[in-house]
């Protein structure tokens, strides 16, 4: 049997995963979580083999707590369900640590041989993500936002772009406000941009946030 853990901060989400697993023989699902520090605490007294994570949550990033779960958990396989698109985050996820990549958008079938195919030590790369891997790797003329901005960096643009203030951006992620003032100067110089309206235009142009309607 497959222990798999979800964690996830809409209950709406976790309902949905959790009754796709119960349609399953050989996966059953071992805990919940709301957020990073919910997870930890659950992991300490429940054994599982797949972990299903969401990028976006209250306090830590998703990606950020992927190679801490592996120092603490390595044999725990680590699978990101995200309403992003693989070519936003899905190479950084398995750069950081990540068996796998489904958008939450994929079919209920997709999710159930991702599980089984990394509870067995594999990664599984679908075929949105195939193309993104490969360019990555062979480090060819590829020219996605994964070869310029790290993670946070990518994470505080698209706050930003969205029209979050900079005081608003600290608070989400847990961190102060001049340290969230760095990375808006890093985004700046990096992408060549003037401000936060260039910020916005970078993101709507690169699909990084939905344009305004």
């Amino acid at each position: 049997m497959i222990r798999i853990a979800i964690c996830d901060d809409h209950p709406i989400v976790r309902k949905g995963l959790s009754m796709i697993l119960s349609q399953t023989e050989d996966i059953s699902l071992a805990l919940e979580a709301s957020d990073y520090g919910e997870l930890q605490r659950k992991l300490k007294n429940t054994e599982c083999d797949v972990l299903l994570i969401d990028i976006e949550m209250p306090g830590k990033n998703g990606i950020d707590v992927i190679p801490q779960l592996k120092l603490q958990l390595p044999k725990l396989a680590i699978i990101v369900v995200s309403a992003h698109s693989e070519q936003l985050y899905g190479f950084r996820a398995l750069r950081a640590g990540a068996m796998g990549y489904l958008n939450k958008e994929s079919a209920p079938e997709n999710l159930v041989e991702a599980i089984r195919c990394v509870a067995i030590g594999k990664k599984f790369i679908s075929p949105a993500l195939i193309g993104i891997v490969t360019d990555n790797l062979i480090g060819s003329s590829y020219k996605n936002i994964n070869a310029q901005l790290s993670d946070r960096e990518l994470q505080v643009l698209r706050l930003i772009a969205s029209g979050e203030k900079l005081s608003a951006i600290a608070k989400k992620l847990s961190l102060s406000s001049k340290t969230v003032s760095v990375y808006r100067a890093r985004i700046m110089a990096k992408l060549q941009l003037q401000g936060n309206v260039d910020i916005a235009h970078y993101a709507v142009k690169h699909g990084l946030i939905d344009p305004p309607p």
